[in-house]
C-alpha cells in the first residue's frame, strides 16, 4: 500500500509566490494599475522569506513502505532559496520603473516573474529527476515571454526566440538523460541514486546521461560552450529582466548543479573533469569577450557567464583530497549569495541611467560623477567588487574561498586559469569604473541637477549597496550563510 505525506507548510514557499502570481495579474485587471501589480509580488515574495527559513529540516510528498520524499528541504536549500526570493524583490523594484512608463504590462510582468520564481524557489528542495527538470522548465518557459513583453525594442522577440529554441534542445537533451540514468539504476530519487553510485561503478549508459544532465545544466548557467543564447537574449531584455537572467534563473541553475554533483559525488571521476573544462572555458572566454565590449548590457552579460565560471571551479575540484562536502558547498554559496548583490547592483544602476540619460554604451557614462555622483560611486563600487578589488573586499575574499579548494585539491592549472581570467577581468572593469569619473566631454552647467531617477529603482540600488557593503564588512554573514539556517 502507497501511503503519501503532504505537508502543505513545508510547501507553502512555492504555494505563495504561485499564489502571488496570480493575485497580481487579477490585482491588474481590477485597478489597472500595473503598480499594484508589483506591490502584489513584493509582498508575496517578502512573505515566502520567513516561511522558507521556517520549513528548514522538513521534508514532504513522501510515499511508498521506505518513506521517500520527493521535497527535503536543508539548510543549503533554504540558502539558495533566499538568494532567488530576495535577487527576485529587487528585480521588482528595478521593473517598477518600466512598468510606470508602460515599457512593460505590469500584471503580465509580475505574474511571469513569479511563476518562473516558483519553480526557482522549487528546485533546491527537490529530491528526484522528474521533478527537477519539471522545476527547471517552470524557471525557463516564463522567461521567453518576459524577454518578448518588452515593446521598445524590435530585437526582443528575436532574443527570446533564440533562448527558446536553444531550451527546447536541452530539453530533449536532459529527457534522455534522465531515461539513460533511469535505465541504468532503476531508480530517479536522489538519496536512492546516491546509494546507486556509492555501492557501484558507471556504466557507459549512466555516465552518457550524467553527462546529457550536466550539458543542460551548463545551458542554464550559461556555462562555455552552452552560453551562446545568454548575450543577445540580455542585450534584447529589459534591465530588470537581464538582471533577473543573469541572478534569479543562473541560482535555480547551480542549485540544479548542486543536487547533480551531491548525488553522484562517488562518480565524481566523471563529472569533475567535466565541470573543471567547463570552468576553465567559461572564466577565460567570457572574460576574453567582455574585454571587446563597449555595450553595457551585453559587457555584463558577458560578465555573467565569467562569473559562473568561478562558481563552478570548487565543483571541479571534487575529486582526490577534496570531497564533496561543506567547503564545497560553503564556497559556492557564499559567491552566489555576493554575486547576486553585486550583480544585482550593476544593473539597477544601469537601468536608472539608461532611463535618465539613454546611457547604453560605456561612452555614455563618461563624467556620470558630475551629473549624478551617488550613482557614479554606487557603480564604482560594485565593479570594484565583482573585479574583487577594494573597498569591494567581499568580492575578494569569495574569489579567494573559491580558489582554495582547487589549490587543496592539487589543481593547479585549474586555480592558474582563475587567477589569468580574472586579472583580464580587471581590466575591462577598471575601463569602465575610469570613465564614470572622466571629465565631461562638454562641460556640465554648473547649476544642472544632479541625476534624477524612479525612487523604487532608486531602491534597488540602496538595497544592493547596502547589502554589499555590509558583506564587505562582515563577510561571515555571505560565506556562513548555509551554516546558520
Amino acid at each position: 500500500m502507497t501511503i503519501q505525506s503532504i505537508d502543505l507548510l513545508t510547501l507553502a514557499p512555492t504555494f505563495v509566490v504561485a499564489l502571488g502570481a496570480l493575485a497580481a495579474l487579477i490585482a491588474e485587471l481590477v485597478t489597472r494599475r500595473g503598480q499594484v501589480a508589483v506591490a502584489v509580488g513584493l509582498v508575496a515574495l517578502l512573505v515566502a522569506v520567513p516561511l522558507a527559513i521556517g520549513a528548514s529540516g522538513e521534508q514532504t510528498l513522501c510515499t511508498g513502505a521506505d518513506a521517500t520524499c520527493a521535497y527535503v528541504v536543508s539548510p543549503l536549500s533554504v540558502a539558495l532559496q533566499l538568494i532567488v526570493l530576495g535577487g527576485s524583490a529587487v528585480v521588482l523594484l528595478m521593473a517598477s520603473a518600466d512598468v510606470t512608463d508602460r515599457r512593460v504590462p505590469g500584471g503580465e510582468f509580475v505574474f511571469l516573474t513569479l511563476c518562473s520564481v516558483s519553480g526557482a524557489v522549487l528546485i533546491p528542495a527537490t529530491n528526484d529527476l522528474v521533478t527537477l527538470i519539471v522545476a527547471l522548465e517552470v524557471v525557463s518557459l516564463p522567461i521567453f515571454a518576459l524577454v518578448a513583453l518588452r515593446s521598445d525594442e524590435p530585437r526582443a522577440a528575436e532574443a527570446a526566440l533564440k533562448a527558446f529554441i536553444f531550451s527546447i534542445a536541452s530539453v530533449a537533451v536532459s529527457l534522455y538523460g534522465i531515461a539513460l540514468l533511469y535505465g541504468s539504476t532503476g531508480v530517479v530519487a536522489f538519496d536512492q541514486l546516491a546509494t546507486v553510485a556509492s555501492v557501484s561503478s558507471p556504466t557507459p549508459l549512466a555516465t552518457a546521461g550524467l553527462v546529457m544532465l550536466l550539458a543542460v545544466v551548463a545551458f542554464k548557467i550559461a556555462a562555455v560552450p552552452f552560453h551562446a543564447w545568454a548575450p543577445d537574449t540580455y542585450q534584447g531584455a529589459t534591465a530588470p529582466v537581464a538582471a533577473y537572467l543573469s541572478v534569479v534563473s543562473k541560482t535555480a541553475g547551480f542549485s540544479a548543479l548542486l543536487l547533480i554533483t551531491w548525488t553522484f559525488a562517488d562518480w565524481s571521476q566523471v563529472w569533475a573533469p567535466v565541470v573543471a573544462v567547463l570552468a576553465a572555458l567559461t572564466m577565460l572566454v567570457g572574460n576574453l569577450v567582455a574585454l571587446r565590449q563597449r555595450q553595457a548590457v551585453r559587457l555584463l552579460a558577458w560578465s555573467s557567464i565569467a562569473q559562473a565560471g568561478y562558481i563552478l571551479v570548487p565543483l571541479a575540484a571534487v575529486a582526490g583530497s577534496v570531497a564533496w562536502g561543506v567547503g564545497v558547498t560553503g564556497a559556492v554559496v557564499g559567491y552566489l549569495v555576493a554575486y547576486a548583490a553585486m550583480n544585482l547592483g550593476a544593473f539597477a544602476v544601469v537601468a536608472v541611467t539608461t532611463r535618465r540619460i539613454g546611457a547604453v554604451t560605456l561612452d555614455d557614462y563618461r563624467g556620470l560623477a558630475w551629473r549624478s555622483p551617488w550613482l557614479a560611486v554606487a557603480l564604482a563600487f560594485f565593479l570594484a567588487s565583482l573585479a574583487g578589488l577594494p573597498p569591494g573586499l567581499i568580492g575578494l575574499l569569495v574569489k579567494v574561498r573559491v580558489l582554495i579548494v582547487p589549490v587543496d585539491a592539487g589543481l593547479w592549472w585549474l586555480a592558474a586559469v582563475m587567477a589569468v581570467a580574472t586579472v583580464i577581468g580587471l581590466a575591462y572593469y577598471l575601463t569602465w569604473a575610469a570613465q564614470l569619473f572622466r571629465r565631461p566631454r562638454s562641460e556640465p552647467e554648473s547649476a544642472s541637477p544632479a541625476l534624477s531617477s524612479p525612487w523604487t529603482s532608486s531602491v534597488a540600488v540602496v538595497v544592493c549597496l547596502v547589502v554589499t557593503v555590509l558583506f564587505s564588512v562582515a563577510p561571515s554573514l555571505a560565506l556562513g550563510l548555509a551554516d546558520r539556517l
